[in-house]
This record gives C-alpha cells, sequence and structure tokens, in this order.
C-alpha cells in the first residue's frame, strides 16, 4: 500500500501579464498568465536583499474563463493549485521541461477599479472557485480580506 502524499501550491502575487484564453479543438477553455512573487531579507551586514519568482499558471474550463475576464497585468490575486511538469519537443527539435502550477482555486484582491469595461465590477474582493457547485455560490460573497492580516 503507498503512502499518502500532496502535490499543493499557495502563492499570493501579482500578475507578470494579461491572461490568455484560448480553447482546444475539442472547445475545452485554457487559460495561461503568469504570477510574481517577492521576497526581501537582511543580510548579516545589514544589506537589504530581494528575490522575485515567476510562476506559469494553468486554468481550465470555466475557471479559465473566469480568470479570462476578471484578471489583467497587475493585480493581486491568491492562487492554489498543484504543481504539474509537461515535457515538450520545441521548434528547434529540442526536448524542453515546464513547470506549471494548474489551479484550482483563486481570490482576487483589490476593488476591481483595473478591471476591463466589458467586465461587470464590484466594490469589493472578486472570489471565484470551481471545487463544488455548493461551494460556488459561498465562495462569490463579498467579503473584505486584507492582504496585511494573512500570516504568511
Amino acid at each position: 500500500m503507498s503512502s499518502r502524499s500532496l502535490n499543493r501550491i499557495v502563492l499570493i502575487g501579482n500578475l507578470t501579464r494579461d491572461p490568455e484564453l484560448k480553447y482546444t479543438p475539442t472547445g475545452t477553455a485554457v487559460c495561461t498568465f503568469g504570477i510574481a512573487t517577492n521576497r526581501s531579507w537582511t543580510t548579516n551586514d545589514g544589506q537589504t536583499k530581494e528575490d522575485v519568482q515567476y510562476h506559469r499558471i494553468v486554468a481550465w474550463q470555466k475557471l479559465a474563463e473566469l480568470c479570462g475576464k476578471i484578471l489583467n497585468k497587475g493585480r493581486k490575486v491568491f492562487v492554489e493549485g498543484r504543481m504539474t511538469y509537461r515535457t515538450f519537443t520545441g521548434k528547434d527539435g529540442i526536448q524542453r521541461t515546464i513547470a506549471e502550477i494548474v489551479l484550482d482555486d483563486f481570490i482576487v484582491f483589490g476593488d476591481g477599479r483595473k478591471m476591463t469595461e466589458n467586465v461587470q465590477t464590484t466594490p469589493t474582493n472578486e472570489v471565484a472557485t470551481t471545487k463544488t457547485e455548493e461551494n460556488k455560490t459561498e465562495s462569490t460573497k463579498d467579503e473584505t480580506v486584507n492582504p496585511d492580516d494573512i500570516p504568511f
């Protein structure tokens, strides 16, 4: 019997580019976008250092369509998903491996003023999820979340 394992990624960061929404030949929506996470620390000699990591995010089906509608470059977002690795052969014939986070859930921080004109805005944070139909109605309630209150 195999032991239990966990593949769960949780990030809070800013979108590095606008989401790219496409559809597979069978009509399944897929949306990709990037998130940057930052950290800073002070060295022993008192110098402040900063580091930025970039993450590739992939969303599927209705969650992909939702990402394409309400996300845009620069927005702060909480994402939750699982890490996957894909191997493919590039146009130059070289085999490459890419790491992606497959999105399960996300929360957009901010008041929505940066959203595009053709998308309905809300005065508080937008919340999206695809875990279950029950969660879908619960998670779309307006909740005020201050990013400074999050302990990580």
